[in-house]
């Protein structure tokens, strides 16, 4: 039952809306109704409605941005200290890597004793020179600045440890890692809505005949969305029968695709682009294989998705996807970045549905076993208590 008298004030902040929408539906909800006086603070966007409607907490603007811009992170900063200073809350929890920064100073400055940066992905995992330096420089200081660091992977804490981001004492991780578990009411394919199947169904135009892969995320380079669309040209020459969905936006100033790759995505036949959806189940229920290519994650919350509708997964060897992902166990891993791995991967999925069935179903298990959201709630609301006692 909800604890209805606790009554300590927790600020929750993300860079954007969509992270709250999206990353940790739910959460901010199940704290209030166990104690919190929860606010929520996130750049404007089209997901706050929502946001707000679902979560029933406060909300504050603060007009952030996923850029480096120098004068407006000043005058975010500054805002985020008057409302600490107002608030007094007893937690600061941010997440992504802009919140976490800016949320993070200005609670220091601000005296809020319990500081929590989420680390869900690093974005210097692939950068190389400058931009390599400044964005550790910033990991760092974020770090430095929070009292508690949760890297939301094993995998991810090791990469930390190895690049000597952050005090080990500072580093925890909950339970087996995830930010905010898996919805085991919602990714389940025996409760879907008849409606919505057939809806999905005439957007794809499917069809028995085809076999269906399906990458969900973010239409950028970093997600290996370069080398998935050059793999699955080079198998529709042998097998036309294949279709590729891609569900995701694309994102022209932070990280646009080649002029060629977006070409071949717009004008092959074989490839069906959704721009955004929330109803990602749906996709997950009708396709064959559920392929991941990204070159940075956390803990990727759509291979929990994917996993838990029982869908066969193939992903890159990186951190997140190798703490939910047993290479020729519960899924098929390739070398991030690495073409030629990926085609044989994916020819050999699809000649051996049988074996691709066998991993997904124990993938399946180990998803409700180990990620129940209701658990990761729980587990966080502990710590919670525990920091504030």
């Amino acid at each position: 039952m909800p604890e209805k008298a606790y009554n300590k004030k927790l600020v929750r902040i993300t860079t954007v809306p969509m992270a709250l929408r999206y990353l940790l539906p739910g959460q901010m909800h199940f704290m209030s109704q166990n104690g919190f006086d929860v606010l929520m603070i996130s750049a404007d966007g089209k997901e706050l409605p929502e946001v707000i409607r679902q979560e029933q907490c406060r909300h504050m603007i603060v007009p952030m941005t996923r850029q480096i811009t120098v004068f407006r992170d000043l005058q975010c900063l500054i805002q985020l200290i008057r409302i600490f200073r107002k608030e007094k809350p007893d937690i600061v929890h941010t997440h992504t890597p802009k919140a976490g920064l800016l949320g993070m100073l200005a609670a220091r400055v601000s005296g809020v004793k319990v500081r929590i940066h989420t680390v869900a992905g690093l974005p210097l995992m692939v950068e190389k020179g400058i931009k390599y330096q400044l964005l550790k420089f910033i990991e760092k200081l974020t770090c430095m600045s929070a009292s508690q660091v949760w890297p939301n992977s094993n995998s991810l804490k090791e990469y930390m440890l190895e690049k000597k981001l952050c005090n080990p004492a500072k580093l925890h991780i909950i339970g087996k890692g995830s930010t905010n578990g898996i919805n085991g009411n919602r990714f389940n394919s025996q409760v879907l809505d008849e409606k919505i199947i057939h809806a999905v169904k005439e957007q794809l135009q499917y069809s028995t005949q085809y076999k269906y892969l399906l990458c969900i995320g973010r239409l950028v380079a970093d997600k290996g969305i370069v080398e998935l669309v050059n793999v699955f040209v080079q198998l529709q020459r042998t097998d036309p029968a294949l279709k590729l969905v891609l569900v995701g936006g694309y994102e022209p100033t932070l990280d646009p695709l080649p002029g060629k790759t977006m070409q071949e995505i717009e004008k092959n036949s074989g490839i069906i682009h959704i721009p955004w959806t929330d109803h990602v189940e749906y996709y997950m229920y009708l396709a064959h294989y559920f392929v991941f290519p990204s070159h940075r994650e956390g803990f990727p919350n759509v291979l929990l998705q994917a996993g838990a509708m029982g869908l066969p997964v193939i992903c890159s060897h990186i951190t997140g996807n190798i703490d939910i992902i047993t290479n020729n166990e519960t899924g098929l891993i390739f070398g991030s970045g690495n073409e030629q791995q990926l085609l044989k991967m994916l020819q050999y999925a699809i000649l051996h549905p049988q074996h691709l069935k066998s991993m997904a179903e124990k993938l399946q298990q180990e998803i409700k076993e180990n990620y129940r959201q209701e658990n990761i709630w729980q587990n966080i609301l502990a710590a919670y208590k525990t920091l504030v006692n």
